[in-house]
């Protein structure tokens, strides 16, 4: 009991609201609850009514934080390429699939492929999620890294839709433009 008892004295919120009610001079009280019908002895604790909308109004002021990501292409997760691509983009007559095509001169995983691995796939990488496809190739000049080729497939419109979206917020981050040709 002695446990208990010495538990529920010494835990955070029991001292908070001790110090809290010895500054309201008498608006709060203590007392010893002792029940014939329980082993535990603790403190009851009276809170005076003023005080609850003030913590329900606390409760409601605090929500989710929201994060914004920087749009990011990535070939190697976790590294994002430096070198803006040149993006060509195909669609079917009837609007319902299409091709991006992403062309990058020099790009810098090359330079540090040592250090962060090997490719794996093609991520693009904004606040709604990541797009990735796997059809990547990379073409060599005299036996070094020239360029790297990633193409990405939208067989629906929603995925058509996506993936605008995602241009749109890497244009705006990294100062690229669309040209109809």
């Amino acid at each position: 009991m002695a446990t208990l008892q010495s538990l529920a004295l010494a835990s955070p919120v029991a001292q908070h609201l001790q110090h809290q009610t010895r500054s309201f001079s008498g608006s709060g009280s203590w007392a010893v609850n002792k029940s014939s019908y329980s082993l535990f002895n603790g403190q009851s604790l009276c809170l005076p009514r003023l005080r609850l909308p003030l913590i329900r109004r606390k409760l409601r002021t605090s929500g989710l934080v929201t994060m914004t990501v920087k749009p990011a292409i990535q070939f190697v997760q976790g590294a994002d390429e430096q070198t803006v691509p040149d993006v060509r983009l195909t669609k079917s007559r009837d609007g319902t699939n299409g091709m991006a095509i992403f062309t990058f001169d020099q790009p810098s995983v090359f330079d540090s492929s040592a250090e962060v691995g090997d490719i794996t796939g093609f991520y693009m990488i904004d606040e709604e999620g990541i797009l990735q496809s796997v059809d990547v190739n990379a073409k060599f000049v005299n036996g070094k890294p020239e360029r790297i080729e990633a193409k990405y497939i939208m067989r629906t419109p929603r995925e058509w839709d996506r993936f605008m979206r995602f241009m749109e917020r890497y244009a705006n981050a990294n100062g690229l433009q669309f040209v109809k040709k």
